[in-house]
């Protein structure tokens, strides 16, 4: 009995480890629960809202291309308006109740559980951009792959598995491999950032797996960015143009710069702390630069929702009348072609849109 009780005490509490300095909320503006409030308030009325947008535009869509991408895009707004939701929450009502969280939680489930979502709704949008940029470059630069003909059955598997590899990614420290503690000001949990193998290891997974998605999003979209550009401006393709592409990939830029602004920084961050063998846990400046960078990488997913919102076709023609006035074709990708092939290829595409 005695072993087991002692076992339970070195295993229980361990998200509690940390000890921080009083905060004054009045003077202290960087822990004010006003943040958190307004970012929830604003992160979940614009998801729901781009929910609605997109269910709209999925259901008149007919374009096999234009629903796989609406398919990625609806998988990126759900997993914005969850992680808001579910992290909001615990930090709303922590601000507002005060609650203690040893006595509320003294085995650390509901910070495990916080720092497990911090992760995996983090991750989510990263790998989701970079595999919608994948999707995107084999539809548009090889036309004429079985990649580019993506079902909408495939598309969903993708989401699932790209979900599924966040999941495995946000429990490795509740596996051994990290640990998770509660964060400055005591109304969060994440990841320790700390000298310790382990929590450096899963550092720097954490970190090197968001560029890498950052970095795939960027070379494959300006890839597809310049063959459109082209295409658009071959003179036999100027008579039929394909809006719908100009669409996606508009909206997928946005995405990716959005991203990369709102990440970067924290994602550098961690990087260059476990790089320097440094920690957030003793080091106040960096336990403030840690809350401020989170905090930047919640405007993500307050920003995501007004790019489907505001880069529609709708809008664009608005901005550009030419848009959509003419109808595109991939033929102009390969000049080369037979004109037999030519024809039957555009009889083809004009039987299914």
């Amino acid at each position: 009995m005695d072993g087991h009780a002692s076992l339970n005490n070195t295993t229980s509490g361990l998200c509690f480890s940390t000890r921080f300095p009083p905060i004054v909320r009045q003077n202290n503006t960087i822990t004010s629960y006003l943040f958190s409030t307004i970012f929830s308030g604003l992160g979940l009325t614009s998801n729901f809202f781009a929910f609605c947008v997109l269910l709209g535009a999925y259901r008149r869509t007919q374009s096999r291309s234009r629903s796989s991408f609406l398919i990625f895009l609806c998988g990126l707004v759900v997993t914005d308006f969850a992680g808001l939701l579910v992290t909001g929450s615990i930090v709303i009502t922590y601000h507002y109740s005060n609650f203690i969280w040893k006595e509320v939680d003294p085995n650390c489930h509901l910070c495990n559980f916080m720092g497990f979502s911090m992760v995996f709704f983090g991750l989510c949008p990263l790998l989701l951009g970079a595999a919608m940029a994948i999707e995107r470059f084999m539809g548009i630069n090889r036309p004429f792959s079985r990649s580019s003909n993506m079902s909408k059955r495939r598309a969903l598997c993708t989401v699932i598995s790209v979900l599924a590899f966040a999941c495995f990614i946000g429990i490795l420290p509740i596996m051994g491999l990290g640990h998770y503690k509660l964060q400055f000001p005591m109304s969060w949990c994440f990841f320790s950032i700390t000298p310790e193998p382990v929590d450096q290891i899963f550092s720097l997974i954490f970190s090197l797996v968001g560029l890498l998605s950052i970095v795939v999003s960027i070379l494959l979209n300006t890839v597809s960015v310049v063959t459109l550009f082209k295409v658009c401006c071959d003179r036999e393709s100027v008579q039929r143009r394909r809006d719908h592409e100009v669409e996606m990939m508009v909206q997928l830029l946005g995405i990716m710069i959005i991203a990369s602004v709102c990440w970067c920084p924290l994602l550098i961050f961690i990087a260059q702390t476990v790089v320097s063998n440094e920690s957030t846990v003793s080091n106040p400046i960096m336990r403030k630069n840690l809350l401020i960078y989170i905090r930047i990488v919640t405007w993500n997913q307050i920003l995501d929702p007004w790019v489907y919102i505001l880069f529609r076709r709708a809008v664009l023609r608005r901005v550009y009348p030419n848009l959509g006035r003419t109808r595109a074709s991939i033929m102009s990708m390969y000049p080369m072609m037979t004109t037999s092939l030519r024809r039957k290829l555009t009889r083809v595409e004009s039987m299914h849109p």
